[in-house]
């Protein structure tokens, strides 16, 4: 993946996840990992990681959120409540803002 590439998703979005093993699960953006085109959203995608012990913790089998492939994601529009595309468009003060190509909803305030 480029690291150049400008994702419309952001961290604190909802989204839902349109493909694979937790399909239809819905959740919040926790962190964009832009360098690897993914992206963790919480409680979706879990996966146990077994962890020696260390002085901070006590070790043994461990439950996180793995990354998720950002094009098997999708926004939640607050007005459809569903999955949408999003779009960009110029506000006429010069502010680009997403959009909800469904409904075409202004998506940043």
């Amino acid at each position: 993946m480029s690291t150049n590439v400008n994702y419309r998703i952001r961290s604190g979005d909802e989204v839902v996840v349109i493909t694979g093993r937790d399909k239809g699960a819905r959740g919040n953006v926790t962190r964009v990992l832009p360098e690897k085109g993914k992206i963790i959203v919480a409680k979706v995608n879990m996966v146990k990681r077994h962890t020696k012990p260390t002085q901070n913790s006590s070790g043994g089998i461990v439950e996180r959120e793995a990354p998720l492939e950002i094009s098997n994601v999708q926004f939640v529009c607050p007005k459809c409540d569903a999955g949408v595309r999003l779009g960009a468009k110029t506000l006429e003060d010069g502010r680009k803002v997403r959009t909800c190509r469904k409904c075409g909803e202004v998506l940043d305030k």
